[in-house]
């Protein structure tokens, strides 16, 4: 290999001075464990090196120019990753040198930045109506088998029911989170209706070392369920947890969980002023009461403020952070990292920018903008909404009655700039409505819908 300018160890000089300080004569000594049958033996088949910084940013314009993105394309994609309205000062306050770093940061140098923390943790208890939340784990996604991890590190028992409709890539990161110290049961919904089968639930309760019960709200159909509080009930007098993972945008005008009863609540603050960014800019929340049996088996990190030995004035930092695997590592609860801290401090800014009028305004919005894309796109021939009798929050079931398959619709819809929604299954697929959505492109895509799905 020649000399190449991103990669300082190809300098002759370099490489001999690094070769001289590990005493090896050659690069080849490092792999002298290596089988020479399995080794490639030629150079990789690469294309050549780009030599300068503007054949790079030609190189990936070019990659990038591939792509179309909901700038390009009216996208009704929802699925845990949405499109929301993100207002300029957000992206301006978190692209501070002081917030855009590459690390979380330490109480002694950082006093802004966990400052920023604790402010985003007091205003999702806000939101929330819950005492204690987390710095940001990776997403929402490990929030929920956090949380379950939780509870059954509280309750000692085993077994978790899933009482509504969980999305499938949900599901498979709480599986891989809870095993194997716990068994995940899914209690099917009401094919009819969408809705939890509590019947269903109350009966697999019967059986006894439940550690909690997981419901949605919305359900991954987007539909807010009427049993909510029931399920409450039927866990706790099981002995159980209630956990309850929700979309916080939602709860300008969606009663929180704590409010029919969950003990611990988590979610994703995508929503929260995070770009999609091809997939999302993620990160978990999780909240409880402040009671020492829940504080104690967080594995993230709490931010909490103190009186300094100065009179008046406070700090902030890590509460209890002996729970942490940074404190005590391999014997952690969990292993946590950092690398959704700054993701919280652009929900926090995002949640004070909006305040609780704005919260509301928002969900207000896009409630109505969920009931309107139901009843139009209903009436489009060869288009019905199973579940439109429920209660829904931006996402929404679509059956497909007409000859096309649901992922032949959508395939339609992009040669008309449209992203259709996520495909379920052969017939149905997920549409989501936010406020970025007008009436008019609800009618674009019930006109498109009109040609295609006969």
């Amino acid at each position: 290999m020649g000399v190449h300018p991103y990669i300082p160890n190809s300098v002759p000089e370099i490489k001999r001075q690094m070769l001289a300080a590990t005493g090896a004569s050659s690069v080849e000594d490092f792999y002298a464990d290596v089988p020479a049958s399995i080794r490639l033996g030629r150079p990789l088949d690469m294309p050549p090196p780009l030599r300068s910084e503007a054949e790079l940013v030609r190189h990936v314009g070019g990659l990038l120019a591939g792509n179309t993105s909901t700038r390009d394309a009216l996208s009704f994609l929802g699925t845990g990753c949405y499109r929301h309205h993100v207002p300029a000062v957000v992206d301006e306050v978190v692209n501070r040198s002081e917030f855009l770093t590459a690390y979380a940061g330490e109480p002694y140098e950082d006093h802004g930045r966990f400052q920023a923390l604790w402010e985003y943790q007091s205003l999702m208890g806000e939101l929330l109506e819950m005492d204690v939340v987390n710095v940001p784990v990776y997403d929402g996604h490990q929030a929920s088998g956090t949380a379950l991890r939780m509870a059954g590190r509280i309750t000692g028992a085993r077994r978790l029911l899933l009482a509504t409709a969980v999305d499938p890539d949900k599901l498979s990161k709480i599986e891989d989170y809870v095993r194997p110290v716990h068994d995940v049961t899914v209690v099917p919904v009401d094919p009819r209706t969408g809705l939890a089968d509590v019947a269903a639930v109350r009966a697999e309760l019967t059986s006894g070392d439940v550690a909690a019960v997981f419901a949605e709200a919305p359900s991954a159909s987007g539909i807010i369920d009427p049993a909510l509080p029931d399920l409450a009930g039927l866990a706790h007098d099981a002995g159980a947890l209630y956990v309850v993972g929700c979309n916080p945008i939602s709860l300008g005008v969606v009663a929180p969980p704590s409010a029919y009863g969950a003990d611990i609540v988590c979610g994703d603050i995508q929503p929260l002023g995070l770009h999609m960014s091809y997939g999302g800019l993620n990160g978990g929340f999780i909240a409880t009461r402040d009671e020492e049996r829940f504080v104690a088996e967080f594995p993230s990190r709490l931010f909490g403020l103190a009186p300094t030995t100065v009179e008046g004035e406070y700090g902030f930092g890590d509460v209890a952070f002996e729970r942490t695997s940074f404190a005590v590592r391999e014997e952690g609860r969990e292993w946590v990292g950092t690398a959704a801290a700054l993701n919280g401090i652009t929900a926090g800014v995002y949640l004070a920018l909006m305040g609780p009028q704005g919260m509301r305004e928002i969900g207000e919005t896009i409630m109505a903008n969920t009931r309107y894309a139901l009843r139009r796109l209903a009436e489009v021939p060869g288009v019905e909404a199973p579940y439109a009798d429920a209660p829904h929050f931006a996402d929404f079931t679509l059956a497909f009655t007409g000859s096309r398959a649901a992922a032949e619709v959508n395939d339609a819809l992009l040669e008309r700039g449209i992203f259709g929604g996520k495909v379920l299954s052969r017939t149905e697929a997920l549409y989501c409505v936010t406020e970025v959505h007008a009436k008019d492109d609800i009618d674009r895509l019930a006109g498109a819908l009109e040609e295609i799905a006969k």
